[in-house]
């Protein structure tokens, strides 16, 4: 079992209390698989709203999930830390592989997400064209990844922040890498395809959330690794993007932005909406140091063919050296900064 020595015995039994009853122990076993929203759960354990949302409160109460809201929906999951999660953790860890209704339950959330899945890729096929057409223009996806993974190393992350993450790609990128990460972008169908391929793949330490890359509906300093994917080039003001990415970075932190180098495509503005057409090494460090940051590495990634674009990626780091304390109450400012967005474009990958 968990070790719950962390909990006092009020905050214990009150932890008991909540996730001891059938229904609630029903929406932690769901919640424990991904993001849901109230009439997800309404339709998979076949009961009211009011009902629902009132288990919903009672678990939020203690602190065993988490909410944000995403426009008009209210998303909710599992936490991922803390000694009542954990010990939530072990109590469904226990529960029978047979039991009919936990089975039921499961098979309704895989249907759910299969509707999910097909309803994003149907978006996601409409615009397949346009994409293979952008892939075409620079060097491999597989060769930018590889190139990613190799600047960013192999040493663990405590939390990974993607902005414009699209597709959810680089979350799946960095499974293996991050305790806890978080993909934010601003429009709706791309949430849709990364939630369809988060769950296609498993990943089930990352959330997805919708949010302004120039105002963030997250407390600053808690990331150890923030990303920008060939968002930059989308966007009217991206040395603002970059002002408040460094914003996000816990001391030491690190960004790495992924991005094209300068070209000379001018069909590309019209074409396929690029406001920028790429960012020299001297503009991309003077952004950088203006936003607090040191840039270590740069990495030009040069097309075999003269008619592709180079794709550069920058690594560069928080000046402020790390302190032990620096981590406190991470996953409390992440949660509680997860509602209340603003909405603008913020690209994708």
């Amino acid at each position: 079992m968990a070790d719950a020595r962390g909990l006092g015995l009020d905050a214990l039994v009150d932890v008991l209390k909540a996730a001891g009853e059938p229904t609630r122990m029903r929406l932690l076993a769901l919640l424990s698989a991904g993001d849901l929203t109230v009439t997800d759960l309404t339709e998979i354990l076949g009961q009211s709203q009011p009902r629902i949302s009132r288990h919903l409160k009672l678990l939020s109460e203690v602190a065993l999930i988490d909410r944000y809201q995403e426009g008009a929906w209210a998303y909710f999951r599992m936490k991922n830390e803390g000694v009542q999660v954990r010990l939530v953790q072990d109590m469904l860890a226990t529960a029978s592989g047979s039991d009919a209704v936990l089975g039921r339950d499961s098979e309704r959330l895989e249907a759910l997400k299969r509707a999910r899945s097909e309803k994003a890729q149907a978006y996601f096929s409409r615009n397949a064209g346009e994409w293979d057409a952008l892939r075409r223009l620079h060097v491999s996806e597989a060769d930018v990844e590889d190139a990613l993974k190799t600047v960013v190393g192999d040493a663990p992350v405590d939390a990974l922040l993607d902005l414009g993450t699209g597709t959810g790609r680089i979350l799946q990128l960095f499974e293996g890498l991050y305790r806890r990460g978080i993909g934010i972008d601003a429009s709706r169908d791309m949430l849709a395809v990364a939630r369809a391929n988060l769950d296609r793949s498993g990943t089930s330490k990352a959330t997805i959330r919708h949010g302004d890359i120039f105002n963030l509906p997250l407390d600053g300093q808690f990331f150890d690794l923030v990303t920008i994917h060939q968002v930059l080039h989308f966007l009217e003001q991206p040395e603002a993007a970059i002002t408040e990415a460094a914003r996000m970075l816990a001391p030491g932190g690190r960004l790495v932005i992924i991005d094209l180098a300068p070209h000379t495509l001018e069909h590309l503005r019209d074409e396929h909406a690029h406001v920028r057409l790429g960012f020299s090494h001297g503009t991309m460090a003077e952004w950088l140091e203006r936003a607090g940051l040191s840039v270590e590495k740069a990495v030009d990634l040069e097309p075999e063919s003269d008619r592709q674009l180079t794709v550069t990626i920058w690594l560069a780091r928080d000046r402020r050296v790390a302190t032990p304390s620096a981590g406190e109450g991470r996953d409390a400012a992440i949660a509680a900064g997860a509602e209340g967005a603003r909405y603008a474009h913020a690209g994708r990958t």
